[in-house]
């Protein structure tokens, strides 16, 4: 099966299920899991904060930086289509009483500062208190500057807001700058970052801060169900993937480049954009995009269906599947 659905959907190597398998392991509730407590170590350094913590899954990750960061009756600033807000199940605001302020997404998937400043509301018992700014990187495959991440935490700060960078696919920002995570990522309060979608692990992302505030978020993730035992198998896992894969995603972007060269030639659709290892394009209608999805799935090809549709390049996408796509693809709009 070609699956382009997402970078999510990658099966581990056989070298990663080797690690896995010869993984030392412990209780990570009790701290004693050494895979785990040697991958934290590592992911902060990573990223230059003072600690990590491995949760299941990003959106935990995020959760638990939003209830660390905020309490009952406060309130975050966020994109009105970033993963936060629209994505979550509304879990900051139903877990956490916490108030999400949502506002535009401009073209490079950045928060127009002067609109955050406006949205920032004053001390006054009327209102919810502003604690936190949440950004994005990337944001829709887009890559966002990191001159920019500047000027938003200078504001945050000026504001006394932290700030939250939701990571999920930060190491394909940081490839396609071809600069280090570290440097993107050290002076946010908090990072989550991911290691199952374009790292291709199996499961598990980071929650990375100051020593206290991830001796604060240990207590929210036993609460929200996020402690794991041996986990080790799953640690193992992901440093696998920072070893070995981390250096592949440059490869991932250059096949979304490709997949956008080919689908232009093809006058039935509008190609929107390919940025890192997302590309999205458009159908005429609903029900041409859902016949040409069923088509390729008795070919043993997922896409989503739909008008509009987004292909993402991974680990487990060939040229040579690329190629068949492709061909298939154009057999089913003739058809």
């Amino acid at each position: 099966m070609i699956d382009f659905r997402s970078d999510t959907v990658t099966k581990p190597c056989e070298g990663m299920r080797k690690v896995m398998a010869n993984a030392k392991v412990g209780d990570d509730v009790y701290g004693d899991d050494p895979t785990i407590n040697q991958l934290e170590l590592k992911v902060a350094a990573l990223t230059g904060q003072q600690k990590a913590m491995l949760v299941p899954s990003g959106t935990q990750s995020n959760l638990i930086a939003l209830l660390s960061h905020c309490g009952r009756g406060d309130e975050y600033i966020v994109g009105q289509d970033y993963h936060t807000y629209f994505y979550e199940s509304g879990g900051a605001a139903c877990l956490g009483g916490i108030q999400p302020q949502p506002i535009h997404v401009e073209q490079d998937g950045s928060l127009d500062l002067t609109t955050v400043k406006k949205r920032i509301k004053p001390d006054d018992f009327h209102f919810a208190k502003t604690r936190l700014l949440s950004l994005e990187n990337t944001h829709s495959g887009k890559v966002i500057d990191n001159r920019y991440f500047s000027d938003a935490i200078d504001l945050a700060k000026q504001h006394q807001l932290a700030v939250h960078l939701d990571g999920a696919r930060v190491f394909n920002a940081a490839a396609a700058q071809n600069i280090t995570v570290k440097e993107i990522t050290q002076n946010f309060d908090s990072v989550s970052v991911c290691f199952s979608k374009g790292m291709g692990a199996p499961v598990g992302s980071m929650l990375c801060g100051s020593e206290d505030f991830i001796a604060g978020a240990r207590r929210w993730r036993k609460m929200v169900g996020g402690g794991m035992r041996q986990a080790g198998i799953l640690a193992a896992a992901i440093d696998y993937a920072l070893d070995n894969n981390f250096s592949k995603l440059a490869a991932d972007h250059q096949s979304a480049q490709y997949l956008k060269t080919q689908l232009e030639e093809i006058d039935e659709l509008t190609v929107e954009a390919a940025n890192t290892n997302m590309l999205y394009f458009s159908f005429k209608d609903n029900e041409t995009g859902h016949n040409v999805a069923q088509h390729l799935l008795t070919k043993n090809i997922l896409i989503s269906a739909g008008k509009h549709v987004r292909l993402v390049t991974h680990l487990d996408i060939s040229e040579r599947d690329i190629n068949r796509f492709i061909l298939e693809l154009k057999k089913a709009l003739i058809a």
